[in-house]
């Protein structure tokens, strides 16, 4: 298979000594949907966003399509990042706009500026937005305002918004912290679906063990900021993730546990 994603040796510290990953490598191939599973501080959000560098890389490079992130100018970070979708933890919406013009924001690098200012769309870029709301199952709210929908709802059209980018790549970070365990099943059937049908690469941070391997196909560990595991979900057991996490497990990161009959 090819890849679309490698990191080699990626190292990111923050200012004032702290290493929140350590000469990070592997490689992930076109279509895979993964799982970072690891601890608070473990640097799964780091490895994220320091994908599309949000956060900048202090040792080693990210390859996007053969692309060095890591290097890459700002014309060149713009066209990688239009292909690369980012989902939000917080949802990260412009609670007062309506679902439709947060969504919207998704096509912003497809569009002229002066399209975006004026909220003048061209009728194709409309169809997206309502495919990719359709897709979620939350067409019906296009018109509400974001601050109406509950967190569920914001997220899938968090969701929806990076689906309207028409990436390669989608990036997850901890998607389902915030919200109850039947709304998180939905929210990764979600992901799963787009994963499935429409063949993109799919990154989701999760702390909760039951829904990594029950929506993962590949589970990547990290802990203080290392690789610790790297396997296929149907191979990652209790004692795994006890390897992973150091330590047992508490009952809240099993949370997923059945609660998927929605």
């Amino acid at each position: 298979m090819n890849s679309i994603l490698e990191y080699k040796n990626l190292s990111v510290t923050y200012p004032g000594g702290v290493e929140a990953l350590k000469n990070v490598n592997f490689k992930i191939n076109k279509g895979e949907f993964i799982v970072i599973v690891g601890l608070s501080g473990a640097g799964k959000s780091t490895l994220l966003r320091a994908t599309n560098r949000l956060v900048n890389p202090t040792g080693g490079k990210v390859l996007f399509n053969n692309k060095n992130v890591t290097e890459a100018n700002k014309k060149e970070l713009r066209n990688i990042r239009s292909d690369i979708g980012m989902i939000f933890q917080s949802f990260n919406l412009s609670k007062r706009s309506s679902v439709f013009r947060n969504v919207m924001a998704g096509r912003a690098s497809h569009l002229p500026t002066w399209r975006n200012i004026l909220g003048i769309y061209p009728e194709e870029d409309k169809d997206i937005i309502f495919n990719s709301l359709d897709r979620v199952n939350i067409l019906e709210k296009a018109f509400a305002r974001a601050d109406e929908l509950s967190g569920g709802q914001q997220q899938r059209v968090g969701i929806a918004r990076a689906l309207a980018q028409e990436p390669q790549l989608m990036l997850a970070d901890e998607p389902v912290a915030s919200l109850d365990p039947p709304t998180s099943h939905m929210v990764m059937k979600d992901l799963q679906n787009i994963n499935r049908e429409l063949g993109i690469t799919v990154i989701v941070n999760l702390h909760f063990i039951d829904l990594a391997k029950e929506y993962g196909e590949r589970i990547i560990g990290l802990n203080k900021g290392e690789v610790v595991y790297d396997g296929p979900a149907a191979s990652a057991d209790r004692a795994t993730f006890e390897m992973i996490y150091g330590r047992s497990l508490t009952a809240e990161e099993e949370i997923g546990r059945d609660s998927s009959g929605i």
